[in-house]
């Protein structure tokens, strides 16, 4: 048996019926802030971004649409993928996309250039445990996923594999092809590809809300 809950489906008006809202919310907002928070940290300590920023940047790079233009697109794509995967959308949905981009930019603003190796790799490290601790938060919440997550969470209740290994699937599939399309990867995204699914599933045992009424099932 996994470490990991991967908490039943709920319909939008399912999530904001249920009970425990004040705690639940809380979350969600400091998940949704923190997990945009971590973004900084990895783009700052220069050592490779996530392995969805490399797709991003091997598309824009063959299509000639920019950065930010590609992100969004590949959101979408992302959510047509919750069609058979039957992935239900929620408050957190609409959040993750209102507060992730503002937070990581609002930390930008104040974070420091690491003047060092040593300072390179705290980021890193602080970065990754930021992104795997504030979205078990935020998805422990329960109130939706964003695009991204919910291809994971959607998978694992699809699949009945553990989270660890469905993550870290997702993460190299993607930075392989994006690499692939030109991409640029370095170490920092291949131990945050390799990371991302065993501490997000270690995370999500302690941090899920459980409700009174949980069909949850083990992953």
């Amino acid at each position: 048996m996994t470490t990991s809950l991967i908490a039943r489906r709920m319909s939008a008006t399912e999530q904001l019926r249920a009970e425990k809202k004040l705690l639940r919310l809380v979350l969600l907002i400091t998940g949704l802030i923190g997990y945009g928070a971590s973004l900084a940290f990895q783009l700052r300590c220069l050592l490779g971004n996530s392995s969805w920023s490399v797709l991003a940047e091997g598309i824009s790079l063959r299509t000639g649409l920019s950065f930010g233009w590609v992100t969004n697109l590949i959101g979408l794509a992302v959510l047509l993928l919750w069609i058979p995967l039957r992935e239900l959308p929620g408050l957190g949905t609409v959040l993750n996309v209102l507060l992730i981009g503002f937070s990581a930019d609002l930390v930008l603003t104040v974070l420091p250039e690491p003047e060092t190796i040593f300072l390179q790799i705290g980021y890193l490290t602080l970065g990754i445990l930021m992104i795997t601790f504030f979205g078990a938060v935020y998805l422990g919440a329960r109130f939706g996923s964003g695009p991204r997550d919910g291809l994971m969470t959607g998978a694992v209740r699809l699949t009945g594999l553990p989270v660890w290994l469905v993550r870290t699937v997702i993460e190299l599939t993607v930075l392989a092809t994006g690499w692939l399309l030109g991409g640029t990867a370095g170490v920092g995204t291949v131990i945050i590809a390799f990371t991302m699914g065993p501490l997000t599933q270690f995370f999500l045992r302690y941090v899920t809300v459980r409700l009174a009424a949980d069909g949850v099932r083990t992953a």
